[in-house]
């Protein structure tokens, strides 16, 4: 078994509490709140009114309010944001990004810890502190949400040893799950070309929400002809917002051009081929799809 964990400083921690918190959220997030126990906590994403991807997170319940897990450089941006929709709400919004921090461990060791269940997004208490499996996909692992002070001593616990941050960002860009910049696709995509459905971030029953209306045009009418899709490079490197051509017809554009690369790339078109060795200008790439993404 894989004894590795890393610890996300990457991410960063908000807290989301008071009397109106559950309604607050539940009319701005992409997901179901009613989904989040003390035994169940769920991916989630902000949108754009017109749908576009703004932010994403993981919401975990957490005493009589809900932990927020973001990307650290997203991270302002979304307290502005919820600070804005805040408006007369009885809600209070904390960062706690100094105190907490978010640690990542395999899939069998979160399997192999007391009181785990095999289910997406399943939480339970460890030492007080919550335990998630992870809710976009199991391969993703266990995430522990816990005060810095107690850190240490529960890894030790545990039996994790702290690993390189770098093979987190690489085994989730193999599962095709944006690891990091994901500042670079805000408002460069819809909601449900980030693959959303498939993620677990999308509830299509709830009522409104913050971009809704688009978000459920695309998949009611078949719609969703371009997806987010991870890239590998071959040779050389890409550059951000570079045209993808194949037989020279556009079939997308390269959005995060770093170690960690991906695409919006139109799935359907008859010119790409996920087989295919493409070009760019300085360099060679492929793109890949993802097992769990059924296109």
């Amino acid at each position: 078994m894989n004894n590795s964990v890393y610890i996300l400083e990457d991410r960063s921690i908000f807290y989301i509490n008071g009397l109106d918190a559950k309604d607050f959220l539940q009319n701005l997030i992409s997901n179901d709140i009613n989904k989040v126990s003390d035994n169940s906590s769920c991916f989630a994403s902000l949108l754009t009114p017109q749908g576009k991807f703004l932010y994403e997170f993981i919401i975990v319940k957490h005493k009589s309010g809900y932990f927020i897990d973001c990307e650290k450089s997203q991270s302002e941006e979304i307290f502005k944001q919820l600070n804005l929709y805040k408006i007369r709400s009885r809600v209070d919004i904390l960062n706690l990004s100094n105190e907490f921090v978010v640690a990542s461990f395999g899939y069998e060791k979160y399997l192999s810890i007391d009181n785990s269940k095999d289910i997406l997004g399943f939480t339970f208490k460890y030492r007080e502190d919550p335990i998630i499996l992870d809710p976009r996909n199991k391969n993703l692992g266990g995430r522990l949400i816990i005060n810095l002070e107690k850190l240490y001593l529960s890894l030790k616990k545990l039996d994790l040893k702290d690993d390189k941050i770098e093979n987190y960002y690489l085994q989730s860009h193999k599962l095709g799950i944006v690891p990091k910049s994901l500042n670079k696709l805000q408002n460069k995509l819809f909601g449900i070309e980030c693959n959303f459905e498939e993620l677990n971030a999308i509830d299509f029953k709830k009522g409104c929400y913050v971009g809704q209306e688009n978000t459920a045009r695309i998949k009611l009418k078949n719609k969703l002809s371009k997806r987010l899709l991870p890239i590998k490079i071959i040779s050389g490197k890409l550059s951000e917002d570079e045209k993808i051509y194949s037989n020279e017809t556009e079939i997308g554009k390269v959005l995060i051009n770093e170690e960690y690369p991906f695409a919006i790339i139109k799935f359907l078109d008859k010119n790409f081929d996920k087989d295919q060795i493409f070009k760019s200008k300085n360099g060679s790439f492929k793109v890949f799809i993802p097992e769990w993404l059924k296109i």
